[in-house]
């Protein structure tokens, strides 16, 4: 991992773009890594394109400000790809990962990148796993295998306590949850 990795999440109000962040933030800084985890946005509403980010670094961020320029960015909603120009930013060694059942061959030349592309049907796997199309906990799973980020089992298990105090009121939605990021981490496609 280089000093610094820097992701964009791009979705849509209510798909969890903020709360995968955050996650993401808590579960990296339990490894020792320094971290940000935040999101961008105004008067949005459900619905509406917004924007999270995350800093992940071995060594003290210094930096406080959008991330403009990331290595890695996570599409929640693959109708965003008509709206917004996802890959803004990215450098051509940089990663893309979709939630979508569309092929990532035939998104690349749509989108116009030369960086490693990945899909997967976040909603498809999150609808049978937890019952709703909330594509933000496959896509956590997605980033872990494309990335190496972190450790896959480490990074579950730490997800699973996080999970038992947000979900304390509904426990029966963790397993679930979990099952959708150990799903998504192998049905990812490049």
């Amino acid at each position: 991992m280089s000093d610094l990795i820097e992701i964009r999440w791009h979705g849509r109000g209510g798909q969890g773009s903020k709360t995968a962040s955050i996650l993401l933030g808590k579960v990296a800084a339990k490894t020792g890594k320094n971290i940000q985890a935040f999101p961008e946005y105004g008067p949005e509403r459900m619905g509406a394109p917004v924007l999270a980010y995350n800093r992940i670094s071995d060594k003290e961020i210094t930096v406080h400000c959008q991330v403009t320029e990331p290595d890695i960015v996570a599409v929640l909603d693959p109708t965003l790809l008509d709206v917004v120009d996802v890959t803004e930013g990215v450098p051509d060694n940089g990663i893309v990962i979709i939630n979508t059942e569309i092929a990532a061959s035939k998104l690349k030349d749509k989108i116009e990148f030369k960086g490693e592309l990945y899909t997967v049907d976040a909603y498809g796997i999150s609808t049978e796993e937890i019952g709703a199309p909330f594509p933000n906990t496959p896509m956590l799973g997605a980033l872990i295998k494309t990335t190496d980020l972190l450790d896959f089992e480490g990074f579950v298990s730490e997800m699973k306590n996080e999970f038992k105090k947000k979900f304390a009121h509904k426990p029966e939605v963790i397993e679930g949850n979990i099952n959708s990021m150990k799903r998504a981490y192998q049905e990812v496609k490049s």
